[in-house]
């Protein structure tokens, strides 16, 4: 577990655009203003970690998303692989596509992973004014630890 590389903390999140699991395009600077966001690179949907940590997002969803937060989960899957996800584990979050071009907002995060052409198991918190406020990145066989995340997650809400 270490900083996530690639984003300096303070900086403007880079924007995005990606489709979620329903074919709806989310904009992550649509949340500007209103929402602070945590944004959960992932490597693969079915994977046993990945599943593993987002059914625990899914458990705990209240406290996750509320009206001053929002958890955008992103993986380089397509859309169809994550509607699949969605369904057969009733995940009812946002599953963000990173499919085409691939990889390119983990890559503008700087955490794609060339060699296996997934993102790394990386998190972003971004502030209500769309900077970074905190990162980690964990070894893909390692679960995050979600409550330090949703710790994160409130802290910046109420700043």
């Amino acid at each position: 577990m270490s900083s996530a590389a690639g984003i300096e903390l303070g900086t403007l999140a880079p924007d995005f655009t990606l489709r979620d699991q329903f074919g709806q395009d989310i904009t992550l600077s649509s949340y500007q203003g209103t929402k602070a966001v945590a944004l959960i690179f992932y490597p693969y949907a079915f994977s046993g970690v990945c599943t593993g940590e987002l059914n625990g997002i899914r458990s705990r969803l209240d406290e996750f998303i509320t009206f001053d937060t929002e958890v955008l989960a992103i993986s380089c899957d397509p859309v169809y692989a994550l509607r699949a996800f969605s369904d057969a584990d009733g995940l009812n979050l946002e599953l963000l596509s990173d499919f085409w071009p691939h990889g390119e907002v983990a890559r503008d995060y700087g955490v794609f992973d060339e060699k296996a052409g997934c993102p790394e198991r990386s998190s972003y918190v971004v502030g209500k004014d769309g900077r970074v406020v905190w990162a980690l990145h964990h070894d893909k066989t390692e679960p995050r630890d979600l409550q330090v995340h949703l710790d994160q997650l409130r802290a910046a809400a109420a700043s």
